[in-house]
């Protein structure tokens, strides 16, 4: 294989590919005469991409996948030249060399699922912002690392539960295809939210689920997706409802959960047409703001984690939310008051007092 290609686009192609698998893993460098594709796999995962280069001799290697990235991402040169010198992969540019060694295993890139359905990029970005963020990170709780994704006749929806806090974001599809039910990992996702663009496609069946755009296809292997619903939050008791500026509420959290107890807690204190945030801690002193916001019914006063009403309030950032309160301990619900092309709805746990 010997290939001269922009090392900007090369390195962001290989780039993206590394970052989507993981950090050991080899990629397969095939270059031909519809130029070069950069691809890789792991056990639950598979990316291919594709990259403009000019081709002098066909081929195609594998590499290892980290040391290739790093090496194209520190390159100043306008143009990088790809060639095989024995059992190296030699990545040549004015007086500079850097051999990286070709790996004897095999590669077998899985069979890409149908696609069933088209979505807009940016949509999906804004809303796999928000709900792959919420999914569990710690790996002792699997079924609740991942991202359901569920698409029907023309609605997408992204549900994810780290079992304190869950976002559901719903979006229209382009088109109407075969249902898709699967729990993908939310890591995946939320790498994919900052490389996809334009339109999305979705890909899906029994075990695999997919995305597309650009150039780009991702595959990753599915866990089954039923258990993880919003109709497991009981949310038809709402006591309060509170409307107020979702920026000025999470600077409010901002500064008032610097001086929250060991758990971060703070309480928000409702009145007539107010919201008071307040919380204390022995050895920093105490806290407290007050926010006009429209209230009506009770006046049920929660206290939750800071972190995870900042979470929350990220999402609905530059418009005004409304946080439907429930008595005792169940959950809050806040939503946009205008929602947008995306509809998102967050539930967050409240916290005890002490």
């Amino acid at each position: 294989m010997d290939l001269t290609a922009a090392t900007r686009s090369l390195s962001s192609a290989v780039t993206a590919a590394a970052r989507l698998l993981s950090a050991r893993s080899g990629l397969l460098l095939r270059a031909g005469k519809d130029g070069l594709t950069v691809g890789g796999s792991d056990s639950e995962r598979a990316v291919l991409l594709t990259s403009d280069a000019m081709v002098h001799t066909d081929g195609e290697v594998l590499v290892p996948a980290g040391p290739l990235a790093e090496t194209l991402r520190m390159l100043d040169d306008d143009l990088v030249r790809l060639v095989v010198e024995g059992s190296r992969l030699a990545v040549r540019v004015e007086g500079g060399r850097y051999a990286l060694p070709l790996l004897s295993r095999e590669l077998n890139l899985p069979d890409m699922p149908p696609k069933v359905s088209e979505v807009d990029g940016h949509a999906l970005v804004t809303a796999l912002r928000t709900v792959a963020g919420t999914a569990a990170k710690d790996d002792a709780l699997p079924m609740f690392t991942g991202v359901r994704v569920q698409s029907f006749s023309r609605e997408l929806r992204l549900t994810a539960s780290d079992r304190y806090r869950m976002a559901v974001a719903t979006l229209p599809l382009r088109s109407e295809g075969e249902p898709i039910d699967a729990l993908v990992p939310a890591g995946l996702l939320a790498e994919t939210a900052k490389q996809a663009r334009g339109t999305v496609g979705l890909h899906g069946d029994r075990t695999r689920f997919g995305l597309s755009w650009a150039g780009v296809t991702v595959t990753t292997a599915v866990l089954d997706a039923g258990f993880l619903s919003e109709k497991l939050i009981e949310s038809s008791t709402v006591d309060t409802t509170v409307e107020v500026a979702a920026d000025a509420l999470a600077a409010a959290v901002r500064r008032v959960g610097v001086y929250a107890d060991d758990r971060r807690v703070l309480t928000l204190e409702v009145g007539d047409s107010h919201l008071r945030l307040a919380s204390s801690k022995q050895d920093t002193g105490e806290a407290e703001e007050t926010l006009k916001a429209e209230v009506s019914g009770g006046r049920t006063s929660p206290s939750f984690q800071a972190r995870y009403l900042l979470d929350a309030l990220q999402g609905f950032a530059g418009g005004r939310v409304r946080l439907e309160i429930q008595p005792g301990m169940r959950a809050c619900v806040i939503r946009a008051v205008e929602p947008g092309d995306v509809e998102l709805t967050y539930y967050v746990m409240p916290m005890l007092a002490r």
